[in-house]
């Protein structure tokens, strides 16, 4: 994880950034891939968190969770992105085996359930799901205790599981 320092790590400044964007680059990629599911979305979704993140690099830069910032903000674009897609796209999939194509109709669905979380619960199934943190990092991230976070994300799980209907079933077993 790439932390803020006192300079002697060559991560502040100009050169700071250029060298937290070789790291953050692919790591934001990956969160939105997971959302979006296309590549190019996907870079899209994270050069615009990036492009946010260099905007305000003399404050984020100096964040002791900046690669947890930037990935936030990354899924934060990635959902977004998803919610305009999703607007003339079917809302719903029927699929026993899944192919392909029911994958992709999957991973749509799951992102509009998701946009239609609180912005709360979004922030901590993104995290705790998408970006693999632990409860406890993302309770410091988020300033909130560790049982706010437990009790978002199973409010978070509950209206997914609602949302979804059996397309759940088909999500969970994929995991």
């Amino acid at each position: 994880m790439v932390r803020a320092s006192d300079g002697a790590d060559g991560f502040d400044g100009a050169d700071g950034f250029d060298g937290a964007f070789r790291h953050l680059m692919p790591l934001a990629v990956q969160v939105a891939y997971r959302v979006l599911g296309d590549v190019t979305a996907a870079e899209d979704a994270a050069i615009e968190a990036l492009a946010r993140a260099a905007v305000r690099w003399r404050r984020v830069g100096a964040l002791p969770y900046r690669d947890a910032w930037v990935l936030r903000v990354t899924a934060n674009v990635a959902v977004d992105m998803a919610r305009r897609r999703q607007r003339c796209l079917p809302s719903s999939i029927e699929a026993v085996q899944p192919s392909h194509e029911d994958m992709v109709l999957l991973q749509m669905a799951l992102a509009s359930a998701l946009a239609r979380l609180s912005r709360r619960q979004r922030e901590v199934v993104t995290l705790r799901y998408l970006v693999g943190m632990t409860e406890g990092d993302i309770a410091r991230l988020l300033h909130v205790s560790t049982g706010s976070v437990k009790r978002h994300t199973g409010r978070a799980l509950g209206h997914l599981r609602d949302q979804l209907g059996t397309e759940w079933e088909v999500a969970h077993e994929l995991r």
